[in-house]
């Protein structure tokens, strides 16, 4: 048997999901119908809206018309919802002054209310007005016909009208609120992917963009210098183009999740930190590289982050510090990912040479960036000159694994 309880739920779900996607016109016409009818079924005879207590009428056709006047106009509640309240109230009010009996449809004045405070957009003050105007005549139309109620009667039973109204605007007011949660989630979910964005451009560009440079004002050195060598030079540069070619659209991939473009074998993971530091030395900057630990597979957000602190390290040391020994370390743990990349203390530059910059400890777009990154993944990252002079990257990311 437990097999089939699914596909007995399927059945159940099937002409629910089927009703909710009608049209809203149509539901509130089968509302309107049902309602229409149960007002004719005797045994529901007791349940009703009434006020007045004058002698009962026997029934007649007005009767009927009435009745129908109050439930039918239900098929419009949400499209015309002040309409729908002036036609429902006007016939009840006309029931009730003519001493008709009580019926279950007399209920439509109730959910016509509700539906006015809940769907009508202009002019709500003035019909709530018109509302009230109108009970008040009906109470004195009563009253003169020689209705037995008093004046704490008539207060109940229009404080009980107020409350279906009130129900009615305040799920107004809570769908304008669920409206304008979601749209300011919207635009802060907006705001991040855009920081996001323009986080991973600023990795990608800066760092190859810098090691072009870097690589091109070698080569032109050697142009004079070393003939020779300046072909390995232009041919780094070449490379290294190429390399910022396929990270772009590795990111173009991704922002896009289209086809080839985002496959993973263009994905910056830790397995092409090799890549990173040899594109370092390259460009000139002696960086020696070391990881310690066993590698293990990471899920993407970490081993992007991972990859970027690495990349932006060494974007800065061949920035500020062309040329000074790096030293990049990657010890994998149990719990965590452990890298620190430091730069030895700049020495006296050429004079033909500017000087190299010192980072700001502060960290610029890229080092606030990266923070960023790093905390997104519940890491840590510390940038800053060493006490012994140069500067240190340290980064400590929480293993994650790829098949969590």
């Amino acid at each position: 048997m437990s097999p089939q309880v699914p596909w007995s739920r399927a059945l159940l779900r099937a002409p629910l999901e089927w009703w909710e996607e009608r049209d809203a016109f149509l539901k509130d016409g089968v509302l309107a119908l049902v309602l229409a009818l149960l007002a004719f079924v005797p045994t529901l005879s007791t349940i009703g809206a009434q006020i007045g207590d004058l002698p009962e009428r026997p029934a007649s056709a007005l009767g009927v018309a009435l009745t129908a006047a109050q439930t039918l106009p239900l098929a419009a509640r949400r499209r015309w919802p002040a309409g729908c309240l002036a036609v429902t109230a006007a016939a009840f009010a006309a029931y009730q002054a003519l001493g008709f009996a009580t019926t279950f449809g007399s209920l439509g004045l109730y959910l016509a209310l509700y539906s006015a405070g809940a769907h009508q957009v202009r002019f709500r003050r003035g019909l709530a007005g018109l509302v009230s105007a109108g009970y008040a005549v009906l109470a004195l139309v009563l009253d003169r016909l020689g209705s037995p109620l008093g004046i704490a009667d008539y207060l109940a039973f229009y404080l009980t009208l107020a409350v279906f109204w009130m129900v009615g605007s305040t799920v107004r007011t809570r769908r304008a609120e669920e409206v304008q949660r979601r749209r300011l989630a919207t635009e802060l979910a907006t705001a991040a992917e855009r920081a996001r964005i323009a986080s991973e451009l600023h990795d990608v560009v800066t760092h190859h963009v810098t090691a072009m440079v870097v690589q091109a004002d070698a080569a032109q050195f050697l142009l004079t210098s070393a003939p020779d060598k300046a072909s390995e030079g232009l041919s780094a540069v070449s490379d290294t183009g190429r390399r910022a070619l396929t990270e772009l659209r590795y990111l173009l991939g991704v922002l896009e999740a289209t086809g080839e473009s985002a496959s993973a074998d263009r994905a910056p993971t830790l397995g092409r930190l090799g890549d990173l530091v040899e594109q370092a030395r390259r460009s000139g900057q002696p960086v020696e590289f070391s990881e310690q630990g066993e590698r293990r597979a990471q899920s993407v957000d970490v081993e992007l982050a991972a990859y970027r602190v690495v990349q932006e390290a060494l974007t800065n040391a061949m920035k500020y510090a062309a040329g000074q020994g790096t030293q990049v370390l990657v010890r994998h743990g149990e719990k965590h990912i452990e890298i620190k990349v430091t730069t030895d203390r700049p020495t006296t530059a050429p004079a033909a040479a500017p000087a190299p910059r010192k980072p700001d400890p502060a960290g610029g777009r890229g080092l606030a960036g990266l923070r960023a990154r790093v905390r997104m993944v519940n890491g840590e990252l510390e940038a800053g000159p060493r006490t012994e002079g140069g500067f240190e990257v340290h980064a400590t990311i929480p293993s994650k694994s790829a098949t969590e």
